[in-house]
């Protein structure tokens, strides 16, 4: 079993996965409106302080094309999410979108320093700027890719499933159990279907 997920890509994937299966063969777009971004960030109280400035739906959906993309870049070479493979944005454009929403909220490194470890830094908004979901969306999004976690990353290709999920066990194939089930269920169903097909 791997370790958790970092924050980074709990965030990152979160964010990917607000596209999803609709239940009846579509995508559906759990950021398709205002309430919609709403909800999912009152799901998510960590993100709550950087929302306080009110967030534009375009721009947060934008950072989720541009993570997608690059989360399909990162399975090469495997097959990016049934949803994106006809939409991905190109990588160059995914990252110009990427790096310009994370600037969106000016961050200076400040150094911590414990009595029994070594000097650290980390990113902290800089005084007096405003806390900008977009910004924190993005910066989460390069922290994960920029990360260990990155390579767990895999897109789960189970029937209907648009999902990306980060492996936990080497032979993990899917990106939950249902997914698994019925991946072996299609494949049962396509071997009847060739030996009852009539031979020549």
């Amino acid at each position: 079993m791997q370790d958790s997920p970092s924050r980074d890509a709990r965030i990152a994937l979160d964010l990917a996965l607000t596209v999803r299966h609709d239940g009846h063969g579509g995508v559906a777009d759990d950021l398709a409106d205002p309430a919609g971004l709403t909800a999912w960030v009152r799901a998510h109280p960590d993100l709550a302080a950087d929302a306080e400035a009110g967030a534009d739906v375009a721009a947060v959906r934008d950072v989720r094309a541009a993570a997608r993309a690059l989360f399909a870049r990162a399975v090469r070479p495997g097959e990016p999410s049934p949803a994106d493979a006809a939409r991905l944005l190109r990588v160059p454009e995914a990252l110009r979108c990427l790096n310009e929403a994370a600037a969106r909220t000016p961050t200076v490194p400040v150094l911590h320093w414990a009595d029994a470890g070594a000097p650290v830094v980390r990113a902290a908004t800089a005084p007096g700027a405003r806390p900008d979901l977009t910004a924190a969306l993005a910066q989460a999004v390069i922290g994960f890719l920029a990360g260990p976690d990155r390579q767990r990353l895999r897109a789960c290709h189970a029937p209907r499933c648009v999902r990306y999920f980060l492996k936990d066990h080497p032979r993990q194939e899917w990106c939950k159990p249902s997914c698994g089930n019925r991946a072996r269920v299609a494949r049962h169903q396509q071997r009847q279907r060739r030996t009852a097909e009539p031979r020549p």
